[in-house]
């Protein structure tokens, strides 16, 4: 029905209609046929996000024992990351690091089979995209879903660039003919559900604007879900939530849910990635001993 900055928006609107306003600031646009399908239908992109994919081991992520988490990634966390890369993709956006970092530690703690494909999903919103017709008060979904897909063996036997590039690649597929292209694939295909097999899908929050809500009583302290593991499958999705810590710092939130051995071995990675490396070490190595055991 709407993505975030919709959400927002209408959320903004009973807000000032709360606080005494006669009308909101922002008046709602419907313009739902921007993102109609076109006649005849041509997706102009393969959309791998819809795939069909076999759950060959008979379930999508065992339900059993699973363990939420929230962690927490401020100026200097983020900083340790881009040190994984190298010099050519140190100036990628947060986001983009931050989803990279995730996907492989994530994967490793999964441990699939090395020859399986496994996806990071993005969403991407379309308002403000080059040549994007999507107007202010527009309430409705505006994002798509790009992914990019890498065997495990891949994602996890190469260094961190590694992900990174891939993230970046999807994520700058989006414009105004691949959102086209999702209309006409909704045509086509019967409207599909993305794939969640071997799936992350990540959610970008902070700039959203829900901890800028007021009713009349003051601003939100959190705006987000309140643990890891929300929708229909508990650990496919994940949402950067913005975040001061108990020492002040800004940063991003990620609540994450797994079950509780993949848990603990995901924690081991993230620390691995955290920790400054040793004399001589090199800080875009390949692997982590643990991730070739996982192998």
């Amino acid at each position: 029905m709407s993505d975030a900055p919709g959400l927002v928006q209408f959320m903004n609107t009973v807000a000032e209609l709360a606080r005494g306003s006669p009308a909101p600031t922002v008046s709602p646009v419907w313009k739902r046929e921007i993102l109609e399908s076109r006649f005849p239908p041509r997706p102009a992109f393969a959309h791998r996000e819809y795939d069909e994919v076999p759950d060959t081991k008979g379930t999508i992520i065992p339900l059993d024992d699973m363990a939420h988490r929230s962690f927490f990634f401020g100026p200097a966390e983020i900083d340790s990351l881009r040190k994984r890369v190298p010099p050519h993709l140190r100036r990628s956006s947060t986001f983009e690091v931050l989803t990279a970092c995730l996907w492989k530690c994530r994967t490793v703690a999964l441990s699939p089979e090395p020859e399986e494909e496994v996806r990071i999903i993005c969403i991407v919103n379309a308002r403000g995209k080059h040549a994007s017709q999507i107007p202010e008060g527009y309430y409705g979904n505006a994002f798509a879903f790009p992914v990019a897909v890498s065997t495990a063996a891949k994602l996890c036997g190469n260094p961190l660039g590694y992900a990174l590039e891939q993230v970046k690649k999807a994520k700058g597929e989006v414009n105004e003919e691949y959102m086209k292209s999702v209309a006409d694939l909704m045509v086509l295909r019967g409207r599909p559900h993305f794939t969640v097999v071997r799936s992350y899908l990540v959610s970008d929050v902070t700039k959203a604007g829900f901890g800028d809500v007021d009713f009349g009583w003051g601003k939100a302290v959190y705006g987000g879900p309140a643990k890891g593991g929300v929708g229909a499958i508990p650990g496919v999705a994940s949402f950067y939530i913005p975040f001061k810590n108990a020492k002040g710092e800004d940063g991003i939130v990620v609540p994450i849910c797994l079950p509780a051995p993949a848990m603990e071995r995901f924690v081991a990675e993230i620390e691995g990635l955290m920790k400054e490396p040793a004399a001589g070490d090199n800080m875009e190595r390949t692997t982590s001993p643990h991730i070739m055991s996982a192998l």
